[in-house]
């Protein structure tokens, strides 16, 4: 005959005693709440999967980025400038400033006694390059001239004046260089490539919009004459030392003219 029935808290109390002790080898899901994977058309999102109707959603075809149908898009209507023109074909350069470089030289993570290429700042996870999406290379920026003290050999793709003279001022060489998508991706991540057992590719010379650029020696371009670059970069020290006087000179005609009293006698100090 069954004993009494106990209700409330102690009841639960029995019923916890009597149960064997919780654990992962006597632990269930809830029933129900767990059903039968499916085959891969049926489960989850069947018949469309998820994608709709016929089309470029379903078929996984969509327009580039800014794409409006056929429509003029609404940056080159507003305004009616040709800033924009063809701007899903320009060559994109990722910033890398000096300032930047000098940090990754600090942490040990770019060598400064060895050549500075797109390899040791991938490495070194300086920069992101991709180079399927228009990415051809690193533009070197002056931001942090004042502070860049590493004398190093570097080459990139763009460089502007002052970042040259500063890395020069150091007792450094820039050199700037194209490469065509295919070279850029083996230099940013060559150990995948010659693990494929490839061979490489021949580097593709620069379009002719970009070859009066990489043959002046003003801007170190790989394809100038090498003749030519001490004189470039004695011209290149002239006329940084000239804004430097110019702006010393600037500065102290400041001071004098804006600290002078109101009365040009000195009495009102």
């Amino acid at each position: 005959m069954a004993g009494p029935v106990r209700v409330g808290g102690a009841g639960a109390l029995d019923l916890v005693r009597a149960l064997p002790r919780v654990s992962l080898a006597n632990l269930r899901p809830n029933p129900g709440s767990k059903k039968p994977e499916r085959r891969p058309r049926g489960r989850r999102r069947g018949r469309k999967c998820g994608r709709g109707h016929k089309g470029e959603r379903q078929r996984g075809t969509r327009p580039r980025l800014g794409f409006e149908g056929g429509q003029t898009p609404f940056y080159i209507v507003i305004p009616k400038y040709g800033f924009n023109e063809g701007h899903s074909f320009r060559r994109q350069y990722q910033p890398l400033s000096l300032k930047r470089l000098q940090y990754l030289i600090d942490l040990g993570r770019v060598d400064p006694t060895q050549p500075i290429d797109l390899t040791q700042l991938v490495n070194g996870r300086g920069v992101n390059i991709q180079p399927f999406k228009r990415d051809y290379g690193v533009q070197l920026v002056e931001e942090g001239a004042d502070n860049f003290k590493a004398k190093i050999n570097i080459e990139v793709q763009l460089a502007s004046e002052l970042a040259i003279a500063t890395i020069e001022k150091n007792g450094g060489v820039v050199t700037t260089a194209f490469y065509d998508p295919r070279s850029l991706e083996i230099l940013c991540k060559p150990v995948p490539f010659f693990l494929r057992g490839q061979p490489i590719p021949k580097r593709m010379l620069p379009p002719e919009a970009l070859v009066p650029y990489y043959t002046d020696a003003k801007n170190r371009g790989y394809l100038a004459d090498p003749a030519k670059f001490p004189e470039a970069r004695l011209e290149l020290a002239k006329k940084e030392e000239e804004k430097r006087i110019e702006l010393e000179t600037s500065m102290s005609y400041l001071h004098t003219s804006y600290w002078r009293c109101a009365c040009n006698q000195g009495t009102c100090l």
